[in-house]
């Protein structure tokens, strides 16, 4: 008898494969496999090992007839079709503690670079522009610092700005009643209107899509540093951009866009992606917050161990 198929169609580390194999699993390992390509083997898999390319939608799922679990490398669900899977006996499993904390050291580089002008200053000097008093920065001690989404990586943000000082408003449906007592729950709109700086750290679903929206920035009190390191879909980037321009927000850090297929950019697209590259209080970065070297290893590990225990 052969040994148990495992797709792994996201890109990972050696570690990950090696470990499949020695638990007895044949594994075909491509990153590269189109959609087509994994429909015709998945079915004789008993697992696939899934990225956010391309969705694991019904139709993949239909045509495993030996699956057993799918496996996603990192966090938020939304490309897999959890509900059909879990109702046919197939078990989801993600490793969100894999990179949250590469998600939230990238969060806080992000807020000190815009606090401290390091990369508008940066860009100045290239121009041969040394200018000293229009960039003094903001220490981000003592302000208040709302947190929306308070799982794996918001919880892991506030962690690290412990040594700051700062005052955590925490908001999230499902962690609340587990929050240490230096933490304290804060509604979206005590958030908007008490917080010096927001970051979201949320999956997209149907409640988080574009939560941030004009009703919500239009409620923000102290024109707060905006920071998204979770998915695009959750900030509307026509609100963010108006929220910029009528000085609602006094900057962004945003790690990841609506539309991260920048080739495939319609004209009122390109246009939002402009604003926001020319806007000096603005830092973007292509969606690596949760890319680091350590957190590749981790997340293997951390679904492995997961899809191993699946079996006592």
């Amino acid at each position: 008898m052969a040994n148990p198929l495992i797709l792994i169609v996201a890109h990972t580390h050696q570690w990950l494969i090696n470990a499949f194999e020695k638990a007895g699993y044949q594994v075909i390992y491509n990153s590269n496999m189109s959609y087509t390509e994994a429909q015709q083997h998945i079915i004789e898999a008993v697992g696939i090992v899934a990225g956010n390319r391309w969705p694991i939608d019904k139709r993949l799922i239909s045509s495993g007839t030996n699956l057993k679990w799918i496996g996603r490398l990192g966090s938020g669900m939304e490309k897999i079709d959890v509900a059909f899977a879990e109702n046919n006996g197939i078990k989801c499993l993600s490793s969100p503690e894999g990179n949250s904390n590469a998600v939230a050291e990238h969060a806080l580089g992000l807020l000190l670079a815009l606090t401290n002008n390091i990369v508008k200053s940066n860009n100045q000097i290239s121009q041969n522009k040394w200018l000293r008093e229009i960039n003094r920065g903001i220490e981000i001690y003592g302000k208040t610092i709302g947190i929306i989404g308070y799982g794996h990586t918001g919880s892991n943000f506030a962690r690290l700005l412990k040594s700051f000082g700062c005052t955590i408003l925490a908001n999230d449906i499902k962690i609340l009643p587990l929050l240490p007592n230096s933490y304290t729950q804060g509604s979206l709109l005590e958030i908007a209107q008490k917080a010096d700086i927001i970051s979201f750290h949320l999956p997209l679903n149907n409640s988080t899509t574009y939560l941030a929206n004009d009703a919500f920035f239009n409620s923000c009190a102290n024109t707060p540093i905006i920071l998204n390191t979770s998915r695009g879909g959750v900030i509307q980037t026509k609100a963010l951009i108006n929220a910029l321009k009528n000085n609602k927000i006094a900057g962004a850090g945003l790690d990841v866009l609506e539309n991260e297929n920048l080739a495939l950019y319609n004209k009122d697209e390109q246009e939002s992606l402009d604003f926001l590259n020319a806007h000096p209080n603005v830092i973007l970065t292509p969606h690596i917050a949760g890319y680091s070297n350590q957190s590749l290893l981790k997340m293997a590990e951390v679904l492995f161990n997961k899809i191993t225990a699946l079996n006592g």
